[in-house]
């Protein structure tokens, strides 16, 4: 797995409505470009056991996910919000995208993985050669 760690300056902080509608649209747009950034990415929470385990399911198909550890980036609660929108308000994490394609939380990873389509998403994605 790669732990990414980001640096970068997130500006001042502004107590207006249109800074917030920004700094919204600006974490939307971050998790977007994240999850491209590679086959799978994993968005995370350290302490969560169902990201450990979508983590270790991963790991297990000999997958090298790309995980963001939303509780250690510099705007992890807001991408958290950004992705809970995503997923229709539901708890955010684990949410997984493969080929930059969301495929939802833990939930729907496990479905696809039991009903066979998770590998073939991976190797189509890259992820795979096998």
């Amino acid at each position: 797995m790669q732990y990414q760690e980001q640096n970068s300056s997130w500006g001042n902080h502004q107590n207006t409505g249109a800074r917030r509608m920004s700094s919204s649209t600006n974490s939307l747009e971050r998790v977007v470009k994240l999850a491209s950034v590679s086959a799978v990415v994993i968005f995370s929470s350290s302490s969560c056991c169902m990201c450990h385990a979508v983590k270790r399911l991963f790991s297990e198909l000999g997958v090298s996910p790309t995980v963001y550890e939303l509780d250690q980036e510099p705007n992890g609660k807001g991408m958290d919000r950004a992705l809970s929108k995503l997923l229709g308000n539901s708890p955010a994490v684990p949410v997984v995208f493969i080929g930059g394609q969301l495929i939802g939380s833990m939930d729907r990873v496990m479905a696809s993985h039991i009903n066979g389509t998770l590998v073939p998403l991976l190797k189509e994605a890259g992820a795979l050669w096998l």
